[in-house]
């Protein structure tokens, strides 16, 4: 199967942009129409390729422009909008014999009604590919991809081949839903660490411990992860980390409060048993909830821990 010529991206946010530019940089041979809901966005993310980026008017023109389409949006009302729009989504067009790879984080039911809708309309493939590593990996193209495919699929190695240039780590799940499980997995273990994280880093520093003394011991120990490796939340001790710069981007922190709800909300529906879902549903939906942190990095949620509104 040879790789497609022509691909569409919809979806330019804090991690479709630099997806969306290591794909344009690392596969030379292929144009790219491309469709935000921000202009702004779309016009500036042209102009620095020109020749090989065109800028579509929907989600409609971006289909039926491209042979692959690569999609990623915040939640499963926008996945909707982009497919299932009578008028402007990609079902409006003829998408006979073409691919629609999905790297929103959502609810599987909406991945699977979508991923039905396509399939009905005659396409190719729908695979959901939700990706790990946050918006410094994804501009140095080192994510991780969740494929919901068998690894023996036929479709596989191309996918994986194109992935590949926008992440170092392409796994397939399994079957259709399972790279989101995944991914709602995974978000859910990150998102309980970075509060468990802020918890100790507070108990350690309030007993006079110096913050990157005490997460660098926390990295030698059995306390280690990636949280406080690279973005620990305690502002100074990454210093090249969004914790580290007012906690401007990064992960929103809305947005991880809607990973960690769905997470707990599929594990009520497969009978899981969770000690601590409840407890971080809450903590991101308050912090979230306040202006003095919506919108930052989800590990503003050490700030949120630390105001004197929630002592």
């Amino acid at each position: 199967m040879l790789p497609p010529q022509r691909l569409g991206w919809i979806g330019l946010g804090a991690m479709g942009w630099p997806m969306a530019k290591q794909l344009l940089a690392n596969y030379s041979s292929a144009t790219l129409t491309v469709y935000d809901i921000e202009q702004s966005l779309l016009e500036k993310f042209a102009s620095e390729e020109p020749e090989r980026v065109k800028i579509a008017s929907n989600a409609k023109q971006t289909a039926l422009e491209s042979d692959w389409v690569f999609t990623i949006v915040p939640e499963g009302k926008h996945v909707r909008q982009v497919y299932l729009d009578e008028e402007s989504g990609i079902l409006a067009a003829d998408i006979i014999g073409k691919t629609f790879i999905d790297c929103s984080t959502i609810d599987l039911e909406t991945s699977s009604e979508v991923g039905a809708a396509v399939i009905s309309a005659k396409a190719a493939c729908f695979v959901d590919a939700p990706v790990s590593g946050g918006t410094a990996g994804a501009a140095k193209g080192t994510i991780t991809f969740m494929v919901g495919i068998a690894p023996e699929d036929p479709y596989f190695p191309v996918i994986q081949t194109i992935l590949s240039t926008m992440g170092r780590t392409v796994n397939a799940m399994g079957g259709k839903g399972l790279g989101l499980a995944a991914k709602l997995s995974n978000n859910y273990l990150s998102g309980c660490i970075a509060i468990a994280l802020s918890e100790a880093m507070s108990i350690g520093m309030k007993l006079g411990i110096e913050p990157k003394l005490l997460s660098d011991t926390f990295d030698k120990g059995t306390g280690a992860n990636w949280v406080n490796k690279v973005m620990n939340p305690v502002p100074g001790v990454c210093p090249d980390a969004a914790t580290s710069k007012g906690y401007i981007g990064g992960f929103k922190v809305e947005l991880m409060e809607k990973d960690v709800r769905l997470a707990t909300q599929a594990a009520h529906q497969v009978g899981v048993k969770l000690a601590l879902g409840d407890a971080v549903v809450s903590t991101y939906s308050q912090t979230a909830a306040d202006p003095a942190f919506r919108g930052k990095d989800s590990r503003v949620v050490y700030q949120w821990l630390n105001h004197p509104s929630t002592e």
